[in-house]
């Protein structure tokens, strides 16, 4: 999909669902989905539902503006707004790739073309955990030892016996900061958990590069370019035989 698609929250985890269906049915072999939401809501794993406080949190929560959408994969609550850039990338692996490098590569290929196309623009990203960040992980995408992006991964089989994985990164892009970890913070005191976010282990992309929603029109092209380098074709169809081993590409910059 060219460009950044605008759905609310709850479309647009459907339409990550759907994406990864397509890569599972064997209808293409690799794609990506830019989206935008147009609210708000407050994202978390479906196990929390079972979680005391639950209830209460989640009436709490909706009448602040932030309803409770829960979503596939695992991790800590993430605000989801309009201040938000998602990128969903699915993609069917060979079943010759060595499985214990499997997660470190779908990474790879999530961050990379972000962390060049952030380079192109004189930011220099890392990756790593970040203290005091909302749904704090490994594998954040960071700027100046803050926390720009945070990460996922849904892996499924396809159906002729390949993995197939959703790599899903959130952008922040507008210094939606403070109210983010306000409403994550709320949540966790509703539910009596002494588990805190802090507004500064946050970093918006917006307060760094002007223009940012603007510059990212331009992100489809360079997954298309970098994944290539990969040997990975967006939009492709499945090969009759599944390719036989990873393709080379370039050392990535950010793992």
């Amino acid at each position: 999909m060219n460009g950044i698609a605008r759905f609310s929250v709850a479309a647009g985890l459907n339409a990550e669902r759907a994406l990864l269906q397509r890569v599972c049915d064997g209808l293409f072999d690799c794609q990506l989905l830019l989206w935008r939401p147009t609210g708000q809501a407050l994202v978390m794993p479906g196990s929390f539902e079972r979680r005391p406080g639950f209830a209460l949190a989640s009436q709490r929560c909706a009448v602040q503006g932030w309803p409770i959408l829960l979503r596939d994969t695992g991790g800590e609550p993430v605000p989801q707004s309009p201040a938000v850039l998602n990128i969903a990338l699915a993609c069917a692996l060979p079943i010759e790739d060595e499985a214990g490098k499997r997660i470190v590569i779908a990474y790879e290929r999530l961050l990379d073309p972000l962390a060049l196309w952030l380079a192109e623009h004189g930011l220099r990203a890392g990756v790593g955990a970040v203290p005091g960040a909302f749904c704090d992980g490994r594998y954040n995408l960071t700027l100046e030892g803050r926390k720009l992006a945070g990460t996922a991964q849904r892996w499924r089989r396809s159906r002729d016996g390949r993995p197939a994985v959703l790599a899903h990164a959130a952008v922040l892009m507008d210094d939606w900061r403070e109210p983010m970890a306000d409403i994550v913070n709320r949540f966790y005191h509703a539910c009596a958990s002494d588990l805190r976010c802090a507004a500064d282990s946050h970093l918006a992309l917006g307060e760094r590069l002007p223009g940012a929603w603007s510059e990212a029109e331009s992100l489809s092209d360079r997954y298309q370019r970098v994944l290539a380098w990969q040997g990975l074709e967006l939009g492709a169809r499945p090969l009759p035989s599944p390719a036989t081993g990873t393709v080379a590409g370039p050392p990535s910059p950010v793992l």
